[in-house]
């Protein structure tokens, strides 16, 4: 296990860019943040690396990205053929690599479980990030299940389910202020004047100028030295992706200084649509049928094992 160890830690470094039509747009930067020390959080997924049960987490709230009464139906696409998904490995926990070079990870073993339902023969191959979409549009592939973002663009050229998760932004505090003596419920209302940490140029920035405009905003070059500023109280808050978040509260490069606060923000004018599996755009069928499945793993509670298994500290 210890070559797979590295993994615990990394982080992928997300950023939001203004485009050019003057729409917000995610763009994804894949690539490791840090390596932390992180004791705690290993601890957790170690059970990850190895398959183990899930973990049985507390206060981790399981985002519902489906209509609860939908019931659609489940397209015929019995046509024995083998389904080839492809992925990336360094996006942990969404994907990475586990024991023995398996490709694992949240969006990963839903691919397996969407599999598994429908009756199909699936396949994982990892691949580089950057040659995802060109392996799946060339044929040398069925589906990504990767962090793509779901944008206009992408709708255009490829086949996409609904959302399977969402970035949402969060707002994370010191302890002494989220649940010290006196501590009051987080009010968005309340936060006129506080100085807010924020990585500058990114969706989140905009926000809080956009819908925010009474925080003191102080930018930072990265993530990290948002955080490294709060946990020295140099700032009130920072406000950032929401899963870069959690895995530093669950870390212990945050010393157990921090916790999330506020939110999920969701505004998918800011902060995007989320992934789903992408498909060639001839590749209806095939598309739909992962959308039932998707929504028969999240009624059975499946989505919701898997959720836990991989996120031990929640982003929303």
């Amino acid at each position: 296990m210890g070559r797979h160890v590295w993994i615990v830690g990394g982080l992928v470094r997300r950023a939001f860019l203004f485009g050019r039509d003057g729409a917000w747009e995610s763009r994804l930067h894949v690539g490791l943040h840090r390596i932390l020390a992180c004791f705690a959080l290993l601890g957790l997924l170690v059970g990850v690396l190895l398959q183990a049960a899930p973990v049985a987490a507390q206060d981790v709230t399981i985002p519902n990205l489906w209509d609860p009464r939908a019931r659609p139906e489940r397209p015929d696409i019995s046509s024995g053929r083998t389904i080839r998904f492809l992925t990336d490995d360094d996006f942990p926990p969404l994907n990475f690599q586990g024991p023995e070079g398996v490709p694992t990870g949240f969006v990963v073993e839903l691919a397996r479980a969407a599999c598994e339902r429908l009756g199909l023969t699936c396949t994982v191959q990892a691949r580089r990030f950057d040659t995802l979409l060109p392996s799946l549009a060339e044929g040398r592939g069925d589906v990504v299940a990767a962090a793509v973002p779901i944008t206009a663009n992408l709708r255009q050229a490829y086949a996409v389910t609904k959302p399977l998760f969402r970035f949402p932004a969060r707002f994370v505090t010191r302890r002494d202020r989220a649940q010290g003596a006196g501590a009051k419920p987080f009010d968005v209302a309340a936060l006129a004047g506080a100085k807010v940490g924020v990585v500058g140029g990114t969706a989140h920035e905009a926000y809080l100028s956009t819908l925010l405009p009474a925080v003191a905003r102080q930018a930072y070059p990265d993530a990290g030295e948002a955080q490294a500023a709060l946990r020295r109280g140099e700032v009130d808050y920072v406000f950032g992706d929401g899963l870069t978040l959690a895995l530093w509260v669950g870390g212990s490069a945050s010393e157990e200084c921090c916790a999330l606060v506020g939110g999920p923000f969701l505004e998918s004018r800011f902060f995007g649509e989320g992934i789903g599996f992408v498909l060639r755009a001839d590749d209806d069928a095939l598309r739909r049928a992962l959308d039932f499945a998707l929504q028969r793993l999240w009624d059975d509670g499946k989505y919701a094992e898997l959720y836990l298994r991989f996120f031990p500290v929640g982003p929303f």
